[in-house]
């Protein structure tokens, strides 16, 4: 599913246009990113939780080259799925 089916679907779930609906989407979307920019995690009981992992610096190789670089440190968001949605997964075939 795409950002354009999410909409989709939440049109015609709660039955409203459209535009409202896009409008409601990318509100969530926003509100989710820029909380994750600040830092924040996220928690959606029974879907599961985004956190912001920290990494450090380490030494890596250019795959080009094979010369040694050093890849600075960085903050990645991660996801971590909850029961609920897990166990829906792990039944649907």
């Amino acid at each position: 599913m795409n950002k354009s089916e999410l909409i989709e679907a939440l049109a015609q779930d709660i039955n409203i246009p459209h535009r409202e609906a896009a409008a409601i989407t990318n509100t969530v979307i926003e509100t989710m990113t820029e909380a994750l920019a600040k830092g924040e995690s996220i928690e959606i009981r029974g879907f599961g939780s985004f956190v912001i992992k920290e990494y450090g610096s380490y030494e890596g190789r250019n795959p080009k080259t094979g010369r040694k670089i050093e890849v600075k440190p960085k903050k990645l968001p991660f996801f971590k799925v909850g029961k609920e949605l897990r166990e829906k997964v792990n039944t649907s075939k």
